[in-house]
């Protein structure tokens, strides 16, 4: 069995949630330290890509919407973020359309930070919790949020692989 297997072996559902939180987290932060000029950030392969700029923004506006859902006080508006990050949007390949990647990668940490401080707080008995109303159907209770959270990061996580490939940077994970 390997080790991760045995590792997560009596585990509580807490415990393994927050360890694929993190575990996702790290494996972008990996794959976004190749990206270091403002071409690299927005370089796409192909005209309808996402790129890494995007990607950085869109999981900082994602976790900021979870953090919406379960701890609404906690949620920090950006101006311009969404039409720029969100769902629907169209990554184009000009840096001066975007915000510093600085910023924007210090806006998706803390925002990160911010979803797990949450996480943290939270007891078991809480993630069966229902959503408040209007919340999307596919976040029913609060548990599913995080696992949402996770899924969502490795879906976006293999897009910007192909980009950072295309790039011709080495395999983050070797």
């Amino acid at each position: 069995m390997p080790n991760n297997v045995r590792e997560s072996l009596g585990m509580s559902f807490k415990e393994r949630l927050r360890r694929q939180l993190v575990a996702a987290r790290e494996t972008s932060e990996r794959y976004l330290e190749d990206f270091k000029t403002p071409e690299a950030w927005t370089a796409k392969v192909h005209a309808s890509a996402n790129h890494a700029l995007w990607f950085a923004g869109h999981m900082a506006n994602t976790d900021n919407f979870f953090i919406s859902i379960v701890a609404p006080e906690r949620a920090v508006e950006r101006e311009g973020f969404a039409e720029k990050f969100g769902v629907g949007s169209h990554p184009t390949s000009e840096p001066a359309d975007y915000p510093p990647v600085d910023e924007v990668l210090a806006f998706m940490r803390d925002r990160r930070a911010v979803l797990l401080d949450i996480f943290d707080a939270l007891n078991e008995d809480d993630f069966s919790k229902p959503t408040p109303e209007g919340t999307p159907s596919f976040l029913a209770d609060i548990g599913s949020v995080f696992e949402t959270a996770i899924w969502h990061e490795g879906l976006h996580s293999g897009q910007l692989s192909v980009t950072r490939r295309s790039l011709g940077f080495d395999p983050a994970f070797r």
